[in-house]
């Protein structure tokens, strides 16, 4: 051990020692990301005191011997990946760069925080009736599956954590569970087997909300008679609702580090969590490179030992180019919406009625009616009318809208007015806001733009036009169902067009979830008044699609453990739902069509991808080439893994779709002008062992797609097979084209989607 020591302290004797005359400069947090941990081929795991012993050598060889009480560290990293966090000036962090043991440096970023009926619905989606799913879960399920919930914390006390009928904890888990403010080892059990904290001062708990209801969603144990003051009453559960969770608080409030995120990775990967399931990421317009992104980091080299990395797409829809955690080793998930509405109805003086959409607790109802008037009767002054007309904040005069129900007409659905002395609010919209925000008792909802003639009309129509807007009630059945998100960010990556993203898509918007008794996000403005405090609470987000993913990998997990994470990936992406309930292809809230980059493959069938029949298995030396082809040298990325790699003498971002083993396909450019672009994939047969597979190819006019060989077959001496996927656009239509290839023995169905992106030389650029 003492050797190791040596080895690591010297290896960084090379620093330059800083003259004491250097200017003093602002310092803020740097993560220092220096690759593969030295333990990669060994049992025995570096001691803490070891590693931070190197990483403050290094500090003490950059920073000026007056200011040494700088000499500290954040974080340290050493058991899946070698690094730290230190508070560094803009020079220091440029001389670490330049070291041949580091391979970035980079500010601590701030991350942003991106069920009832989801999990019935997505088994009747499926052609499974929830009966049938909630027995398979409870009865072919094991417990041993471990899920690691990186987020804002956890609430212990909620009833879908209880441990009934789990077994003992695997012993192979090696974490731990931590002590804090009002959170001790008891909290703690046979469900919720881990708990960490990484604020000084703070707890495992959840005070936000946000890590109870994804872990809820993941793994939740079933909850009789759940709902959130009575609306989406039913049995809440996790899509893995026998499998342990542990949990991460990587958050102060809504504070997330980077730095502390890409710790909590390194210590899931050393407890022994099978997948990861992080509901955060980056959000800037431009997302960082992959080596100086946390969680594409720490999700790569989780990805190394074997632990799946399953994050949020974002939630900046609905413009393109917004997905993040975009790394091809990160499952990213899209939100959808599910079959459930929360309608309030308005009801108009002459008796008729608009269905609306909101979630309100009003105590009106139809034998009281109050006087309705537009935004623009009741502005403050004359300048301020046309902002009234959308009530816009600060253009209603509150004298005016007294005792009155307010027509607000706006394209903008977020804007939103609410006055304690108006009755109540309708928004007249072209799109409806979704998620919807609890209004508490305060009377609101939202219509369809296709209501204003009526509403108008009436208006006109009497000298004193009343209305009265009802209180919010369950509507089931919704046509059609899944809907692409609104808010879910969308594709294409801006680092490589050549990888789809996002990968798959899941419910995500309106998901009754366990909350903390003060989410005050859920509550509304004064819905706790003289109620309980609640146990379950609405929420949406891509935030809670991530889970639904996790608990489907979870449930994939504990029937076929042995496999890998990029065999469980390909199994939910090639089997993934493309129609709706309707029995027609997926769309997004425009009612438009849904293409891969709004919805990736599709929707997720849990089930489905139990028996998937053929898999893309995508091995880490698949990803190292991915740094080779996007421009890493092959330094860096020998360094990121140990390995003795040789990056292509040509490497080029074209190679990342051509040769990367992804269950996608993503042509970033299609040169009009050129030969057809050539895709190899490669396919493991997990079903019958005599089997044969016959390809067939659905895509667009124009777009030339050919397929060899045509037929794969297997047999018990060969499991393995590859084909080719040709492309040609010489006739196509310039901008992205959209379709799949089918892969059928007559019985599985093994779906490849494809995105290309015809150019022509003139548009290349």
């Amino acid at each position: 051990m003492a050797s190791l020591l040596l080895l690591l302290l010297l290896s960084f004797l090379p620093f330059p020692i800083i003259s004491s005359t250097i200017s003093i400069q602002t310092t803020k947090p740097y993560i220092v990301y220096m690759g593969s941990s030295w333990n990669f081929d060994h049992n025995a795991r570096i001691d803490a005191t070891i590693a931070e012993s190197a990483h403050l050598q290094i500090l003490s060889s950059i920073i000026p011997s007056q200011e040494s009480e700088r000499i500290s560290l954040i974080h340290s990293y050493h058991h899946a990946f070698r690094g730290f966090c230190a508070m560094l000036t803009e020079d220091e962090a440029s001389l670490l760069s330049d070291h041949v043991e580091v391979l970035s440096v980079f500010p601590d970023p701030k991350l942003q925080l991106h069920t009832t009926r989801s999990w019935d619905f997505l088994y009747s989606l499926s052609g499974i009736g929830s009966k049938l799913g909630h027995q398979h879960h409870h009865h072919h399920l094991s417990n041993d599956v471990i899920i690691g919930v990186i987020d804002t914390g956890i609430w212990p006390e909620s009833p879908s954590f209880k441990d009934d009928h789990i077994g003992q904890i695997p012993s192979r888990w090696k974490g731990v569970c931590e002590e804090g403010s009002d959170f001790n080892k008891s909290n703690c059990n046979r469900k919720l087997i881990g708990a960490r904290y990484y604020i000084s001062g703070g707890s495992p708990r959840d005070a936000l909300g946000h890590g109870t209801h994804c872990a809820s969603i993941a793994a939740g144990a079933p909850v009789a008679n759940a709902s959130f003051y009575g609306l989406a009453r039913g049995t809440a559960r996790g899509g893995a609702p026998a499998a342990r969770i542990a949990s991460y608080n990587v958050c102060k409030g809504r504070n997330c580090s980077g730095s502390t995120v890409l710790k909590a990775i390194d210590d899931a990967i050393k407890d022994g969590v099978d997948i990861i399931s992080v509901s955060l990421g980056l959000t800037s317009p431009t997302q960082p490179k992959f080596l100086e992104d946390p969680v594409a980091i720490g999700a790569f080299h989780a990805e190394e030992r074997g632990v799946m990395v399953i994050s949020s797409a974002g939630n900046q829809g609905p413009d393109a180019f917004t997905v993040s955690n975009t790394a091809p080793w990160i499952l990213s998930v899209a939100a959808s919406s599910i079959d459930r509405d929360f309608q309030s109805t308005v009801v108009l003086g002459n008796g008729r009625t608009i269905k609306g959409s909101a979630i309100n607790f009003s105590n009106l109802s139809r034998s009281k009616m109050y006087p309705l008037v537009l935004g623009e009767d009741v502005a403050i002054n004359n300048t301020l009318v046309s902002d009234a007309r959308q009530c816009i904040p600060g253009s209603l005069d509150p004298e005016k809208a007294s005792g009155k129900i307010i027509v607000c007409i706006t394209s903008d659905p977020t804007i939103r007015t609410e006055l304690a002395e108006a009755k109540g609010l309708i928004l007249v919209a072209e799109i409806l806001e979704v998620p919807h925000t609890s209004t508490g008792s305060f009377p609101f909802t939202e219509v369809r733009k296709n209501a204003e003639h009526m509403i108008l009309n009436y208006i006109k129509s009497t000298k004193k036009p009343k209305a009265t807007i009802l209180p919010s009630v369950d509507v089931l059945g919704v046509r059609p169902s899944p809907v692409v998100a609104y808010f879910s960010s969308r594709g294409p990556g801006n680092l490589t067009e050549n990888i789809l993203k996002p990968d798959i898509m899941a419910p995500g918007q309106e998901i009754l979830a366990a909350v903390i008794p003060t989410d005050n996000e859920v509550d509304g403005p004064d819905i706790l008044n003289g109620k309980k405090p609640l146990k379950f609470g609405i929420k949406s987000g891509t935030s809670q699609a991530c889970p639904h993913v996790s608990g489907a990998a979870a449930l994939i997990k504990s029937v076929h453990p042995t496999w890998s994470s990029s065999i469980i990936r390909s199994a939910l992406m090639t089997t993934a739902i493309i129609f709706n309930n309707n029995g027609k292809p997926l769309t997004n809230d425009s009612d438009y069509r849904a293409n891969p980059h709004e919805m990736g493959v599709g929707e997720i069938s849990p089930v489905r991808a139990l028996d998937p029949g053929l898999v893309f298995e995508t091995e880490v030396k698949d990803y190292l080439h991915f740094l080779c082809y996007y421009g890493y040298p092959k330094e860096k990325v020998r360094a990121m893994s140990k390995t003795k790699i040789n990056c292509p003498e040509n490497s080029n971002e074209e190679l990342i779709s051509s040769s990367i083993n992804y269950p996608s396909i993503s042509i970033g450019k299609l040169d009009q002008n050129k030969p057809a672009h050539t895709i190899t994939r490669r396919v493991t047969n997990l079903g019958p062992a005599n089997s044969s597979y016959y390809s067939t190819v659905y895509a667009p006019k124009g777009l030339q797609v050919k397929v060899y060989p045509e037929k794969l077959t297997f047999d018990e001496g060969k499991r393995r097979a590859s084909f080719r996927v040709l492309f040609n656009g010489k006739k196509a239509s310039k901008g992205y084209n959209f379709g799949n290839v089918i892969w059928s023995d007559g019985h599985h169905r093994v779906r490849v989607v494809f995105a290309v992106n015809v150019v022509s030389p003139n548009t290349l650029f």
